[in-house]
């Protein structure tokens, strides 16, 4: 009984926030169903909706309307009474007429030669460069965007979860999908106002911050930034569309005949304009495309109205919908610009109907264009470091006068709520424990202090066995412009205390002139990675893996101290000079770093005394970054990097043991190929000038664990090659399961298949051999050292196998031809 009250409840509510609403599923007279069907109410031409793969859709609309249009080529345009203003779980059954003998019939793929929808797909692509904005040398615009986040499939269960005992209140502002007709309630919302420059001709943009506004749950341009990443602005006229790091064919794509069906339904007065209307749908499952329609104008062929879905089998996780409207108005006979963009993306765990997720929307609205009025060249120039927190203290008044839309009831309420919320004792603790989650520190508000990462609490490595670390750090805000932070660690095999210091503190926060120093006294894996900087707190994963394969006692102990200074004068352009001396020394009996230190070769050293100076630049083009504080959090977005450096060792510098000189480049290119997928290049060189032992020696980076390490090679183990002077070349290739997705029994799956190739040249100085004394026999691959890789990703969604092989080299004693490793993460 309670169940139906409830019922009864919910469609009450449903039926004041909308007029018209139809949930359910289109078949043909065998009762099977039929995908991409499109559904329109009767004397409506847009706002149509098509049928998922399973052929179920939901239409709503805020005006009365008693009969839906069906169509579907192969089938005449149906009519459907609606019975009630509400009706859930309709079905709809097309039928076939006689009509069918005088009309092609299009059945599954649809023909690449006579088909009229695809002699107007030629006409757009040749308009594409010359519609809208691209028509004008410069143009600029105000923008207003609004992104709300919701919990969806809200059932009664749900509600009385214990999770949200003493806040049932929240479920007051449930409400429902107008694409999904699922139960939803609000529980973020944050709005921006800007101002948008272009200048086609110098290909530069600008976007200034007017106003931004949260419902509370962050603050600052953090939340601001955290949005730009996840929802990337987009072009339609581009042949791909880059969502949640992966690459869609657009439907108006120059290769969208390849993985499209397209068929030509409709014709009709838009605004004045005659428009064709165009329907698409997959040729393939589990590729990246979408689903939906366009009208399109019949002279300029620019876009009127599109609407576009994912497919459900498309290769993303995380997601199980993404919803796409774009609107354009037309200016004059020629000019059609962009008026609103609507995208929704359904974040769940699991891609089933019924299973609970997260709404993600955005709404982008425009107004205001202006042409051709040029900007001075700075006038484009990125800021390093500014923030204006003006920008996030507009008073409510000023948010009624200058959004563009008013907000609804639904969207007003989200900011009581949270208001309400923040009150609650219990929320705050699940709001703590997912910052942590995300974050990896225990925040402590009363000490301003964060304690962790607490995902290295634990470690183990030969040495010091079973290892506990604690650390922290201050934190006042994102914005801090000092930080200290340390922590110590104690190792059960060796029995010692082992710490690590450092403070930073920007003292110019336009040009993010930062200072910084540390000690550090540990057990560290030098020789981890190649071109390395002197960061006092890092520790790489192969000084305390779990798991290892082999001997794994080739490590150090080592003491580093070091005084920096750096200047960001360029965006993205960092330079650093700074200061450091060590002392390395090894930390087993079965592996040491003694070198001779006479010219007989009879006296030896096991302990190196080393100061040095280094001067570092780093390039990192279209890097993004969030924060404004002596620390930023990069966001995860593909971006190039460029670093070199050069570093001095002086002898007798506070008892310094060597002189020499060396240099180290290091560059990264990531390539997105469209529907191909993701390359990543990364190249090192080095080389050292001077005499230098072991423990100064370039260490071609193995990998004994059972994990991927990004930059080593999965066959090496640690110490097997060392050189002075290196180059590397790596190459990885993730298809995005396009491979995959044509294998019947295999695409269901979802698996994403990567390949790779690396390979590294070295050499060793006669001097350099000369004074080894370690008892390590240095080897050299001066006939290049290479090896290959086959993996496949995202099984179970979060893990992925490697599996390489030795090129050459596969003789020596002790060599690991092949291994498999492993590794978890939580990629779209």
């Amino acid at each position: 009984m309670k169940k139906i009250f409830s019922l009864i409840v919910f469609l009450f509510v449903f039926s004041l926030s909308a007029q018209t609403k139809v949930s359910g599923i289109v078949v043909d007279s065998s009762n099977e169903p039929i995908p991409y069907a499109n559904i329109v109410f009767k004397g409506v031409k847009t706002g149509g909706v098509v049928s998922n793969e399973d052929g179920r859709f939901y239409i709503e609309s805020p005006d009365t309307h008693t009969a839906l249009i069906v169509s579907f080529v192969g089938f005449p345009d149906t009519e459907v009474k609606l019975p009630k203003p509400v009706n859930y779980d309709f079905k709809i059954v097309l039928k076939e007429g006689n009509a069918l003998k005088e009309v092609k019939v299009y059945a599954g793929k649809t023909s690449k030669k006579n088909n009229p929808a695809l002699d107007i797909l030629r006409k757009i692509w040749e308009r594409r460069r010359k519609n809208g904005l691209k028509m004008f040398k410069q143009y600029q615009y105000e923008k207003y965007e609004k992104v709300e986040f919701d919990m969806n499939t809200i059932d009664s269960a749900f509600m009385k979860s214990k999770i949200f005992k003493g806040m049932e209140f929240v479920f007051k502002n449930i409400d429902t999908s107008s694409v999904t007709g699922k139960t939803y309630l609000p529980i973020f919302i944050n709005e921006s106002l800007s101002d948008f420059y272009g200048d086609n001709e110098a290909k530069k943009t600008k976007e200034i911050l007017k106003a931004n506004k949260n419902s509370g749950l962050g603050n600052g341009d953090g939340v601001n930034m955290f949005i730009k990443d996840l929802y990337n602005d987009f072009d339609i006229y581009d042949n791909y569309l880059n969502f949640f790091d992966k690459s869609f064919v657009s439907p108006l794509s120059r290769t969208g005949i390849d993985v499209y069906n397209y068929v030509l339904t409709d014709t009709a007065f838009i605004d004045n304009k005659w428009c064709y209307n165009i329907v698409f749908y997959p040729r393939r499952k589990n590729e990246l495309t979408f689903k939906g329609d366009f009208w399109v104008n019949d002279s300029t062929f620019a876009i009127k109205t599109i609407n576009m879905a994912v497919t459900k089998s498309a290769n993303i996780n995380w997601v199980k919908d993404i919803y796409i409207e774009q609107e354009f108005e037309v200016l004059n006979d020629s000019v059609f610009l962009p008026t609103r963009d609507y995208m929704m993306s359904d974040f769940a765990l699991r891609k089933k109907e019924e299973s609970k997720g997260v709404y993600g929307k955005r709404t982008t609205l425009y107004r205001n264009f202006k042409f051709d009025e040029k900007k001075p060249e700075k006038f484009y120039k990125e800021e390093v470091n500014f923030i204006d927190n003006e920008v996030y203290a507009k008073t409510d008044e000023y948010w009624e006068e200058n959004r563009f839309e008013k907000l609804n009831k639904d969207e007003r309420k989200i900011y009581e709520m949270i208001d309400t919320l923040k009150t609650v004792k219990k929320f705050k603790r699940l709001y703590s424990l997912v910052s942590i989650l995300g974050s990896g520190y225990i925040e402590i508000p009363k000490l301003k202090l964060d304690y962790g990462p607490i995902f290295s609490t634990v470690g183990f490595n030969e040495v010091e066995g079973w290892r506990l670390r604690a650390g922290g750090r201050t934190y006042f805000g994102p914005n801090d412009t000092w930080r200290l932070q340390g922590y110590t660690a104690y190792g059960f095999e060796d029995n010692k205390f082992k710490y690590g210091m450092s403070g930073k503190w920007m003292i110019d926060k336009k040009n993010r002139i930062i200072i910084s120093g540390g000690n550090r006294r540990d057990v560290e894996q030098i020789g981890a990675s190649l071109t390395t900087t002197n960061d006092v707190l890092g520790r790489s994963y192969a000084s305390s893996g779990l798991f290892t394969t082999g001997a794994n006692g080739k490590l150090t102990n080592i003491n580093l101290s070091t005084l920096a200074a750096e200047i960001e004068p360029v965006k993205n352009l960092t330079f650093q000079l700074g200061f450091s001396y060590r002392t390395l020394e090894s930390a087993s009996n079965t592996f040491s770093l003694n070198y001779y230190t006479d010219d007989t070769f009879t006296t030896t050293a096991s302990e190196v005394k080393q100061s040095e100076i280094n001067v570092q630049v780093e390039y990192t083009p279209k890097r993004k970054t969030i924060g404004y504080g002596v620390e930023r959090r990069e966001i995860d977005s593909p971006y190039s990097r460029f670093f070199i450096n050069y570093s001095q060792g002086f002898k007798g510098l506070i008892d310094s043991d060597f002189d020499y000189q060396k240099i180290q480049l290091y560059y990264k290119q990531p390539i997105i190929i469209g529907a191909l997928g993701r390359s990543n290049f990364t190249m090192e060189l080095g080389k050292t000038f001077g005499q230098i032992p072991l423990g100064l020696m370039s260490v071609v980076p193995g990998n004994q664990t059972y994990f991927i390490i990004q930059n080593t090679f999965s066959n090496l183990n640690f110490y097997e090659f060392v050189a002075d002077e290196y180059a590397t070349f790596q190459w990885e290739h993730n298809f995005n399961g396009k491979i995959f997705a044509r294998i019947p029994g295999i695409r269901k799956l979802n698996l994403r298949e990567i390949v790779g190739i690396r390979g590294v040249y070295g050499t060793v100085s006669d001097e350099n051999r000369a004074i080894n004394a370690s008892g390590l026999i240095y080897k050299a691959p001066e006939k290049p050292y290479w090896e290959y890789s086959a993996g496949i990703g995202n099984i179970f969604k979060v893990f992925r196998l490697d599996f390489a092989w030795r090129g050459n080299y596969r003789n020596l004693p002790d060599t690991n031809n092949f291994t498999i490793k492993g590794s978890f993460g939580f990629y779209f």
